[in-house]
């Protein structure tokens, strides 16, 4: 029961606070509203469930094994983070075309996984604290089975928050304005990260 608990816990933490996929979705449901942005958040779900049981099953010895490549996808992923950061807040709402403004899709959503710094963070973390050495492939399943619980409950409510705020993006300046904001927070989002790397 403890080990459950510690688990619910954990998982739901490392899930709600702010990252890529939560200020992602926020901006989406703003955007977009809860329904078409259902690709995007159930990508976000399958795609991180799909790491998590890789990390699990074999890619975490991998890593342990050659950090250099842990370090080089850290790297990437961080570079790419940034990247979409700048497409967020240098978009203009008066020129953006149909396809920028389309909400991410589902093959997206679970592709931007494998680059995130802050699912792979969160991966590694819960496979590295939470697996029990005589029990392994029932403790990968329960975490895998947690995170789906408290990672839809969790990425389910930002996308909530982002639809309710809809009605007030009634103007071009303000979407302007969001834009640059969420640019900005995607871009810090990867600083936990960087910091992680810093040697002590």
């Amino acid at each position: 029961m403890d080990y459950l608990f510690s688990l619910m816990v954990f998982t739901f933490v490392a899930s709600v606070t702010p990252g890529p996929n939560n200020l992602m979705l926020f901006a989406s449901g703003i955007h977009h509203g809860v329904r078409r942005s259902l690709p995007h958040y159930f990508g976000i779900c399958v795609g991180f469930l799909a790491l998590v049981a890789c990390v699990g099953f074999g890619l975490g010895t991998l890593f342990t094994q050659s950090p250099v490549l842990h370090k080089v996808l850290q790297i990437a992923g961080a570079l790419y983070l940034l990247y979409f950061a700048w497409k967020v807040g240098s978009a203009n709402p008066a020129t953006q075309n149909a396809e920028q403004r389309r909400p991410i899709r589902f093959i997206e959503a679970a592709l931007f996984q494998w680059v995130n710094p802050k699912a792979w963070v969160i991966a590694v973390g819960a496979i590295s604290a939470f697996t029990i050495s005589d029990k392994i492939v029932a403790s990968i399943l329960s975490i895998i089975a947690m995170y789906f619980v408290m990672g839809s409950l969790a990425m389910g409510l930002w996308l909530k928050l982002g639809a309710s705020l809809q009605r007030f993006m009634n103007s071009q300046k303000k979407v302007r304005v969001f834009n640059i904001t969420m640019g900005l927070l995607l871009a810090l989002s990867i600083l936990p990260i960087v910091f992680l790397q810093v040697p002590s």
